[in-house]
């Protein structure tokens, strides 16, 4: 069976200063629940999410799933826009103000873990509870053979010459790609979604300014302030990942006051498409 999309969520669009950020939305618009908000990884998107967000939604949990400026944004930010890691982590909160989204769970996997710990460090006030699945920490970010990635999306023009062949489904799966990511195969429709919008020149640009952005030292200097963040913290690590191991999932727990740690057997990084029921019902605990 494919890691697929999920058709409930609907997509809305919201004009930020950095630009337009689409996002994807589920649940009750009049839930008593706290709101929860999803962050993802590089060159993913608000899909990632899908099958958690439509689990919620029959709980009564409305949902908010952004599709962050990290390589696969239909849109283009400003030529002006802060797109290091600090810089995306203000877009959430500006995001989460726009949409007067208050007492949250802010939820992240991979990159979008990494991003989710700028946020609390930049300003937890709308945070009220956190989960992480398989992500980025400390000196880690990312993880190799990623940093390799990164560095080539520093050049557009590299990754202007790689997009011919990221249409082969069969590239974008291999053990190149996507496909260490996930103990299921991919749908194709999906992997083809987060790839497409590198056929844009702006783009690749964004893009380009991202990878130039990240540096391992700025997440190791905001995890010398994790042990601050009083919100609960609550981790669940898929075990069978081979670039975020578990002893790293328990390390990133123990540098939190207050953290939970769980393992889900079999689970590598992608783990909200592995195993959503998992990841839905740590969110609901969580609140």
């Amino acid at each position: 069976m494919f890691l697929t999309m999920d058709a409930a969520p609907h997509a809305e669009v919201l004009d930020l200063p950095p630009g337009q950020i689409s996002y994807r939305v589920a649940g009750p618009p009049d839930s008593a629940r706290p709101p929860v908000v999803f962050l993802h990884g590089l060159l993913v998107d608000g899909q990632l999410w899908s099958a958690v967000a439509a689990q919620l939604a029959k709980q009564g949990v409305r949902s908010y799933a952004p599709t962050l400026p990290l390589g696969a944004q239909p849109t283009p930010m400003r030529p002006d826009a802060d797109l290091t890691p600090r810089g995306i982590a203000r877009l959430v909160l500006d995001f989460l103000v726009a949409l007067d989204l208050r007492d949250i769970t802010l939820v992240g996997n991979d990159t979008g873990g990494a991003i989710a710990q700028f946020v609390l460090d930049a300003d937890p006030a709308r945070i009220g509870r956190v989960v992480l699945t398989n992500c980025d920490g400390f000196d880690v970010f990312p993880p190799f053979p990623f940093t390799l990635l990164v560095r080539a999306l520093r050049h557009p023009a590299l990754v202007a010459a790689l997009v011919p062949g990221l249409r082969s489904a069969r590239l974008r799966h291999s053990p190149l790609a996507f496909g260490p990511l996930a103990s299921r195969p991919f749908d194709p429709q999906l992997t083809r979604a987060w790839v497409a919008p590198l056929a844009n020149a702006d783009i690749r640009r964004d893009t380009a300014r991202l990878a130039r952005g990240i540096d391992p030292a700025d997440l190791l200097d905001v995890s010398t302030r994790l042990g601050k963040i009083e919100v609960p913290v609550h981790i669940l690590w898929g075990d069978a990942d081979r670039f975020f191991r578990v002893d790293f999932g328990r390390r990133l727990a123990a540098a939190f006051a207050r953290a939970t740690f769980d393992t889900v057997p079999g689970g590598r990084t992608f783990l909200p498409l592995d195993h959503p029921d998992r990841v839905a019902a740590t969110i609901l605990r969580a609140a």
